[in-house]
């Protein structure tokens, strides 16, 4: 059960109340996530960033918790739209001794060019975001022909229980910071026209990555 309440790394975004939210979490964060994230997500973070190569984009990076799991040949950008968590990242990237382009924008409508990256990342965000159809979309137009889409989240149990409580538990985190408990993006990245390659879902079905690919 614990796997259910794994707590995020927010924004692709949701306007400004949810923004603002995220922004007052931001210096206490880390702190306060710091048990869930040892048991449950450091293991999701690095099957994820393990596969990152190249021009690699991160979206909606929180406090910059992925940062020290990339590999060192990697020419990392993040984005988030809290300017707060984006403050944490960048000391992150200092403490690790790490060159990061940081860039405050929304996930529905990044800042840069079609097929600008080799790699593509969102961790723990696709739950938080107003639109993951739209922000998948845009991770598939910023990623070069044969670049990889690397994601990992919380998404709906395979159990019919634990289905019910995480659909009790969104009524009240959907209205108050706009994180959902029962999307599931693998559908969605196909529907984009995005092949997966490798996935790997957790016990009770709460935790899931997955490692897609653009057509080259």
């Amino acid at each position: 059960m614990p796997e259910g309440h794994a707590h995020h790394h927010p924004h692709g975004s949701h306007g400004h109340g949810h923004r603002d939210f995220w922004d007052e979490q931001a210096s206490s964060y880390d702190r306060r996530t710091a048990w869930i994230e040892d048991r449950w997500l450091a293991s999701r973070r690095r099957w994820v960033c393990h596969r990152a190569h190249g021009a690699t984009l991160e979206v909606g990076s929180g406090t910059g918790a992925n940062i020290p799991f990339y590999p060192a040949d990697v020419t990392l950008t993040v984005t988030d739209s809290s300017p707060a968590m984006l403050r944490e990242a960048r000391t992150r990237a200092r403490v690790a001794g790490r060159a990061v382009t940081v860039v405050e924008s929304d996930g529905h409508a990044l800042p840069f060019g079609d097929a600008t990256f080799d790699t593509v990342v969102a961790t723990f965000v696709l739950c938080c975001v107003a639109d993951e159809r739209a922000v998948i979309a845009e991770m598939r137009r910023v990623l070069r022909p044969g670049g990889d889409l690397l994601l990992a989240d919380h998404v709906v149990a395979t159990s019919r229980p634990l289905r019910a409580i995480q659909r009790l538990v969104e009524r009240v985190t959907a209205r108050r910071h706009g994180e959902h408990f029962t999307r599931r993006p693998r559908a969605l990245v196909e529907d984009a026209g995005l092949t997966v390659v490798a996935e790997s879902r957790g016990r009770i079905g709460v935790l899931e990555c997955v490692h897609a690919r653009r057509p080259g």
